[in-house]
């Protein structure tokens, strides 16, 4: 229990300081924001059912259902290696343009899936 009670607490207080605008903030450029959208698009109804999102500043939020024989894992990899690359073209950035991991929640009912939706259409508005 303390060690997930401690994760809670730490992905809570990295999600206060992404609100505030802390880290990179490359993807408050709207032509790097346009790319991450349009390679999500790129395998909408491919590898998985685009459902919601929201590029923040310097993080994303994406709701997507998976396609059978996709992998949340290899599709989060092919986003970020894909766009990453293009990235650092257009804005002239060696590294960190992703964090390596990510954080992932399987939707459990239609109540969670309602409230991961509000989550993402609210993220701009309660970051301010």
């Amino acid at each position: 229990m303390g060690t997930h009670n401690n994760e809670s607490a730490r992905r809570k207080r990295l999600e206060q300081l992404l609100d505030a605008g802390y880290g990179s903030c490359l993807l408050r450029r709207p032509d790097i924001a346009s790319l991450v959208i349009d390679n999500w698009l790129r395998f909408d109804g491919v590898r998985y059912e685009l459902l919601a999102w929201v590029v923040m500043p310097n993080h994303v939020h994406v709701l997507v259902e998976i396609m059978d024989g996709n992998s949340v894992s290899r599709i989060v990899h092919g986003w970020k290696s894909f766009t990453a690359k293009v990235i650092a073209r257009v804005a002239e950035v060696r590294s960190g343009i992703w964090r390596p991991d990510y954080w992932d929640r399987v939707i459990r009912d239609g109540h969670h899936f309602n409230a991961a939706v509000e989550y993402i259409v609210d993220n701009p508005v309660k970051a301010g």
